[in-house]
């Protein structure tokens, strides 16, 4: 299991939407979903498993669900 720290900007903050490293275990998300009913999060969750090549599944939020810093948990070689 991979643990990376994520920095989120959401809605008119975020110009287009990407996930990106940042560092060794850092990335930076940009949603264009506001943090509202957990659609960013949701989006973050997706654009994460698509950089990972992974399902969303395997993608968890582990802290920061009302945050921009948020520590997610990858579950490598996942087939959910």
């Amino acid at each position: 299991m991979l643990v990376i720290r994520v920095k989120v900007e959401t809605g008119v903050k975020a110009k287009k939407e990407r996930f990106e490293a940042a560092g060794k275990e850092l990335f930076v998300a940009e949603v264009k979903e506001k943090p509202e009913h957990n659609a960013a999060n949701k989006r973050v969750r997706e654009l994460a498993a698509a950089y990972f090549k992974i399902p969303v599944g395997a993608v968890r939020i582990i802290t920061g669900h009302r945050s921009p810093n948020k520590t997610i948990a990858i579950r490598a070689g996942d087939t959910s």
